[in-house]
């Protein structure tokens, strides 16, 4: 007899109920009631329109550097326009971070070739990396003041 006997019988009941008491129903409710308040929340604050609270204000551009960013994930080589080296590391930090992150970028965007990018250092103290060809920009203050200073180093 196939699916009878006292163990079959206890892990079977046994079953039953961890079935039962797996996810406890009022756990489910919080769960769906944390669902809809997060739907909510969202579609507020898409259909309200209001202002995104924590977007920096647009301040005017005074220095900016335009230069050419190519790495390999560790080392990084800045070169100006006019083929003047401004940084050639084999540890490139933060910058190297960047460049990785813009070379991801620009892989999305299909754009060929490695084009200059500009960093920008803004009225307020902010520091912009900007590439043209893709629209795409990066405050890199807001990595934190050691961060930044890797890239202070371009405009001396």
């Amino acid at each position: 007899m196939r699916g009878t006997g006292l163990y079959y019988d206890a892990e079977q009941r046994e079953m039953q109920e961890r079935d039962r008491e797996l996810i406890p129903r009022p756990l489910l409710l919080w769960m769906g009631v944390l669902v809809a308040g997060a739907l909510s929340l969202a579609g507020y604050s898409a259909l309200s329109q209001k202002p995104h609270a924590g977007v920096p204000q647009p301040a005017e551009i005074v220095e900016s550097r335009t230069f050419v960013l190519s790495g390999d994930s560790v080392a990084v080589s800045v070169v100006a326009p006019d083929g003047e080296v401004l940084l050639d590391s084999a540890n490139g930090a933060f910058i190297a971070v960047v460049a990785d992150g813009l070379r991801r970028v620009r892989t999305v965007n299909r754009t060929e070739g490695n084009p200059p990018v500009t960093l920008a250092r803004l009225a307020n103290g902010r520091l912009t990396l900007i590439d043209p060809a893709t629209g795409w920009s990066a405050e890199m203050t807001s990595f934190g003041a050691g961060n930044a200073r890797h890239w202070e180093v371009l405009f001396d």
